[in-house]
């Protein structure tokens, strides 16, 4: 069996989700369900005995150390994360407390677990952590996209405890020969994802007749990786990763933030138009950018092209339409999503913001 942590968030439950459609195997989900963690993304497994829900926190060592031993796992895949910058500069404690000391309190349950199996067992377990390519800073246009060799330049509460969490993995790996596998990965989109997030926010705010905000001039530029295509790879490093290597997960997709809001209206002109019938363009609004916005984004993942064999199946063109049909098709779950507290989130970062 394995363990997913955070695996009733977006990236995380779109994982569990697309592993039991390919494996047998049993997964143990622990997700401590914050604002972000949904069983609702899970409901289709409701009565699959291959999923074992478990509500609880990467920092519960007892908790983890438990459920190791219990099932048995042989790998452990670890989404746990608060994952947003705008979140990170409001409120940074929350991201220190999981990212960086949930992370340490589950590397000590698993390596106390790994030393006790025996030798066999120990050189096939894993343990697998999802980062991001935030870790690496900010490219300038002219810049090379991001190597897994690029030196760390957090510029984001956010990304300083991601990079941290990361240097605990490795440290763990060399310190005490725990197996890990490291993934860096750029912007995922795709279905559940939460609507705090630039596609999935400008979608819902188009359909309610609400601003699209763009930080700044909206020429932000990032790679977007589709989020079935993120999954894929995982699985491929945890199947055949070098043990203590890094792999950069993108999609070969750098747009613009203006660009990609664009295109969004236009699908959204063809396949739900206002009845108005003039372009969702015209509800696209510039807002004072955030602070310390990192200007570009860009992943070579080359290496794991080369070295593991994959490619995304996705284009940004052809993603970014099943992203939209899916949000179209599922508003009753976007609607039980924006519950009070999403709303005052929005007020607190958008509606104060200059325009």
């Amino acid at each position: 069996m394995i363990v997913v942590t955070g695996g009733a968030g977006f990236i995380g439950s779109n994982f569990v989700l697309d592993w039991l459609a390919e494996y047998d195997e049993t997964v143990i989900n622990i997700d401590n369900l914050t604002y972000a963690g949904n069983l609702q993304n899970l409901v289709s497994l409701n009565n699959d005995p291959r999923h074992v829900f478990v509500k609880g926190d990467i920092g519960d060592y007892d908790l983890v150390l438990s459920l190791l031993k219990k099932y048995h796992i042989r790998a452990v895949i670890n989404f746990a994360a608060e994952s947003h910058v705008d979140r990170s500069i409001h409120g940074p404690e929350d991201f220190i407390q999981t990212n960086i000391v949930g992370s340490f309190r589950l590397l000590e349950a698993v390596r106390h677990y790994w030393m006790d199996l025996e030798p066999e067992a120990q050189q096939q377990f894993r343990f697998l952590h999802v980062s991001t390519d935030e870790v690496y800073g900010s490219l300038q246009l002219s810049d090379q996209p991001f190597r897994e060799s690029n030196q760390y330049q957090p510029n984001s509460p956010y990304s300083a405890s991601k990079a941290a969490s990361d240097h605990l993995v490795r440290a763990y790996h060399h310190t005490y020969g725990l197996p890990v596998l490291t993934t860096n990965c750029s912007n995922n989109y795709g279905p559940y994802h939460f609507p705090e997030k630039l596609i999935p926010l400008c979608i819902q705010n188009a359909l309610m007749g609400k601003s699209l905000p763009i930080y700044g001039d909206g020429q932000q530029i990032r790679d977007w990786l589709y989020v079935k295509d993120h999954c894929s790879a995982i699985r491929k490093v945890l199947e055949l990763g070098k043990v203590g290597e890094v792999y950069n997960v993108g999609g070969w997709n750098e747009k613009a933030n203006l660009e990609v809001v664009h295109t969004l209206c236009e699908i959204l002109d063809e396949l739900s138009p206002r009845t108005d019938l003039l372009s969702y363009k015209e509800q696209i609004t510039y807002v004072t950018d955030r602070p310390g916005h990192d200007r570009r984004y860009a992943i070579d993942a080359s290496k794991l092209e080369r070295e593991l064999s994959w490619l995304p199946a996705e284009t940004f063109e052809t993603g970014i339409r099943k992203t939209v049909q899916w949000y179209l098709a599922n508003q009753d779950w976007v609607n039980n999503v924006l519950s009070g507290d999403y709303q005052s989130w929005l007020n607190k970062n958008y509606v104060d913001r200059k325009v």
